[in-house]
């Protein structure tokens, strides 16, 4: 049973069937899904929600998917912690970090390919593939080898290893391209034009990117059906962000959590920004960047969604700040010696951006906050390698211990 009505343009308003398609063929605007709120609204309960299984299908109703045959790794229902020490360092009081490393491949990538790889079963797919920066990848691959689809995952050749090794494990087949992400995207639109395959993040967006709205979802469940004050979102595409606001929105269109005014704030790499730089700016249009930062996974210069983020943002009374290289490096282990959660780059940036906002006054220091870490540092390891205390060896026995002057005098 499905409680989607149709794809929608986003800018025209032209509806279309719930098929493999992703543009307007009136305006040439993105499509997204289009739901029946009123009968959503009579169907879905806090209690039927709580009844069911600790992933993202219990918020089915909401969800594109037609049928409950669902291509699952039991992903989301991540941890929400609150963050008393970091906070306290950032001048924080009301601080929460969500904490999407605990997916089954260790990113908020497995929330949106769950949703779409069930939805290319369901329209008769054989084959997965995606356009990556590496949390994608390793997704796609998983996801595909669970719904016995095959795989075809393309990322930029100089991609981070321990992101490679987290794809190849599941034996997809793997292409290397040499370029950046939007070279890598501008050949899988080629591709996905000829071969009849579900290419998660192009044809299958409209499904896909509605996954991202559980982080939301269980972001107000978890903080007892509430809205956050204020959240600091990582961006790349620009789509978790539109989407994390997206989700709040339709949580109090059917009742389940009261209205509030919530603020958005973006996270960027400074070697990356299009989106920040363009609100500094203080215009709703951006000039496409080439990457050039440690955070791969953000590294998008052509963001699909940066449109929409800006708008968020403007609309939300919120704001976007960037983290050099140096600050990506601080802020992962900022998180880690602060809330023991060790994050990929993009999680670094996440934090050095919540830092900057913080000390800026740009963040509200008694209001409830909510910061993204959207997948694990074991996957970046080489960011941080460079930047910690070297191993202390000793000889096996007490007194080797004490002469390394480990323990405090």
């Amino acid at each position: 049973m499905s409680w989607v009505k149709s794809l929608k343009c986003r800018e025209c308003g032209q509806e279309y069937e719930k098929t493999a398609k992703y543009v307007c063929e009136f305006c040439f605007g993105p499509l997204e899904a289009a739901y029946d709120y009123e009968k959503i609204k009579k169907d879905i309960s806090r209690e039927k929600i709580a009844s069911r299984p600790l992933n993202i299908w219990r918020y089915r109703e909401l969800l594109p998917v037609e049928g409950t045959t669902y291509n699952t790794l039991e992903e989301g229902y991540t941890p929400l912690i609150r963050a008393d020490r970091l906070g306290k360092e950032l001048g924080l009081s009301n601080l929460y970090i969500k904490n999407d490393c605990a997916n089954p491949t260790h990113s908020f990538k497995d929330r949106v390919v769950a949703v779409a790889s069930t939805r290319a079963l369901e329209l008769g797919f054989d084959t997965l593939a995606c356009a990556s920066t590496g949390n994608l990848a390793n997704a796609v691959a998983a996801y595909g080898a669970r719904g016995k689809l095959k795989r075809y995952v393309f990322i930029p050749s100089d991609l981070e290893k321990g992101k490679v090794i987290g794809s190849l494990i599941y034996d997809p087949n793997l292409i290397g391209v040499k370029g950046n992400y939007d070279d890598v995207n501008r050949l899988c639109s080629e591709i996905a034009g000829k071969y009849k395959w579900a290419f998660v993040n192009i044809n299958m967006r409209p499904y896909y990117a509605e996954g991202s709205k559980t982080l939301a979802f269980e972001t107000a469940e978890q903080l007892g059906w509430k809205a956050p004050d204020q959240v600091v979102v990582p961006v790349a595409s620009g789509s978790l962000l539109t989407k994390i606001w997206k989700g709040t929105q339709e949580f109090i269109k059917v009742g389940l959590i009261p209205d509030k005014k919530m603020r958005v704030f973006a996270a960027q790499a400074s070697g990356c920004s299009p989106v920040t730089t363009a609100y500094k700016a203080k215009t709703d249009t951006f000039r496409p960047v080439k990457p050039n930062t440690i955070a791969k996974s953000l590294a998008i210069g052509n963001p699909a969604d940066g449109y929409y983020a800006l708008k968020t943002i403007s609309d939300t009374d919120g704001g976007a700040e960037m983290a050099t290289d140096e600050e990506i490096v601080e802020g992962i282990k900022l998180l880690a010696r602060t809330e023991g959660i060790f994050a990929e780059t993009a999680g670094g940036v996440t934090v050095a951006c919540l830092k900057k906002l913080a000390e800026s006054g740009a963040l509200n220091p008694k209001a409830l906050t909510v910061a993204y870490i959207t997948g694990t540092g074991l996957k970046t390891q080489e960011a941080v390698a460079d930047h910690l205390k070297s191993v202390t060896v000793i000889q096996p026995n007490m007194e080797a211990f004490e002469a390394a002057h480990l323990v405090p005098a």
